[in-house]
């Protein structure tokens, strides 16, 4: 019976190392991949994949401020989640994007880095791998901690949710780009506590959920977002923040 055991575990775990894809050499070597591989991925199997476009700026010239944008367009197959982070920020994970069919996975959003970090994108495909896309950004440092901008514009109460929308042609399909107005305070500047916009959802011009969004502290103040949708049908954003206001806005 023992050696039937060992049989059984030797055949299992020669199964399992068939499965697990070659992960490749990483691009950006940090001493902090193996850790978020199993915290954000689960320890799931995984590649880095250059097929994974994670665009960001070399230098953040305004670390409250960075532009990144994450285009799984290329891999094969169906995208079933997106996500991003920031390896070396004391709030890593950026957003947790599930696109459904009329929604390509492409998002453009505004971040937060602390100090020089690496960016990772990661992109899961119907297979159960995850595609990671990697980049670098320096940076002086401080956009996690510094003071809110929005916080010390006056009459910001009363913008607060307010969402400012366009959408652009992109051949056959269309881009929605849109502002959200919102502190999006990370608990990290002494005295306010964590006020974000935590969940969004695309929605169809009769309420059918078209992708969702889980969005999280490093996202930056008045957050920036695109979407690319498949077609020219209508949409509409919804949003809620993490003291449980709700927003709405027609796109």
């Amino acid at each position: 019976m023992r050696h039937l055991n060992t049989l059984l575990l030797g055949l299992c775990l020669g199964a399992q190392a068939l499965a697990a894809p070659d992960p490749g050499k990483d691009p950006m070597p940090s001493v902090m991949w193996e850790f978020h591989h199993q915290r954000i991925l689960g320890g799931a199997p995984y590649v880095f994949d250059d097929r994974v476009a994670l665009l960001a700026p070399p230098f953040a010239e305004d670390a409250r401020q960075v532009p990144i944008q994450v285009d799984a367009r290329a891999l094969p197959g169906k995208v079933t989640r997106v996500m991003a982070w920031a390896e070396l920020n004391p709030i890593p994970r950026v957003f947790d994007f599930r696109p459904g069919d009329a929604v390509l996975p492409v998002v453009a959003i505004r971040i937060r880095i602390e100090q020089a970090t690496p960016i990772r994108a990661a992109a899961l495909t119907e297979d159960g791998v995850w595609h990671i896309g990697s980049a670098w950004i320096d940076a002086a440092g401080g956009g996690c901690t510094a003071p809110s901008v929005v916080r010390a514009q006056p009459g910001w109460e009363d913008r607060l949710g307010q969402i400012h929308a366009a959408r652009f042609p992109l051949g056959d399909d269309e881009r929605l780009r849109l502002r959200v107005d919102h502190p999006m305070d990370n608990g990290l500047v002494g005295g306010i506590p964590e006020f974000f916009l935590n969940q969004a959802e695309l929605r169809d011009a009769a309420g059918k959920p078209l992708a969702t969004l889980e969005l999280f502290p490093a996202v930056a103040e008045n957050p920036t977002i695109s979407l690319d949708l498949k077609g020219h049908e209508g949409a509409r954003l919804w949003l809620r923040d993490n003291n449980g206001n709700e927003f709405e806005g027609g796109l």
